[in-house]
């Protein structure tokens, strides 16, 4: 169901107010009505409205998504940070050399020491990527396990063959 734009205004006065009756007068609702809105949002009440309570949880949720970095953004910014990309404010007090200083602001890419900080968290994030040569010994026993399994079936097709051929040389012999 669509909501009216009184409605709209009632969500986002009740994200900003986390009163319902409060939201509702801000948002142009008689004071009759603003007294029955925290009725609106309860599922247990007669006046309850689904489709205003599923707009505040989406809108909230919208708010929530915003406001939280996903992993993605972070593995982003780690990334960033790691390869110097981003850079950084620092205040710079330089001496003019008559007993006066000036002050200005420089912007510096981050530290050595926070691009290794970074690429450990990242690196920590992709654990399988962590040791090559741990992986090229897994990826080699695999490699063998394989190789044991086909001999394997290779015997037991050979021994099947074995037993076919005694068999044809006993009905020979009767």
């Amino acid at each position: 169901m669509k909501l009216t734009e009184k409605q709209k205004r009632l969500i986002d006065f009740f994200i900003e107010l986390g009163d319902y009756t409060k939201a509702a007068r801000k948002a142009g609702y008689s004071e009759a009505s603003a007294k029955d809105a925290p009725k609106w949002f309860n599922p247990r009440e007669s006046q309850y409205k689904p489709y205003l309570k599923q707009a505040l949880d989406t809108r909230l949720k919208e708010f929530e998504n915003s406001r939280i970095a996903m992993a993605d953004e972070v593995l982003k910014f780690l990334t960033s940070s790691m390869r110097g990309e981003i850079k950084e404010e620092k205040v710079v007090t330089e001496g003019d050399g008559l007993g006066y200083s000036k002050t200005r602001i420089v912007e510096t890419a981050p530290s050595v020491r926070d691009r290794i900080e970074a690429a450990k968290s990242l690196l920590k994030r992709y654990p399988m990527q962590l040791d090559a040569k741990e992986q090229k010994l897994k990826l080699q026993k695999l490699e063998a396990e394989i190789r044991a399994a086909e001999q394997v079936d290779d015997d037991a097709v050979t021994i099947v063959d074995d037993l076919g051929d005694g068999d044809d040389e006993n009905s020979k012999a009767q």
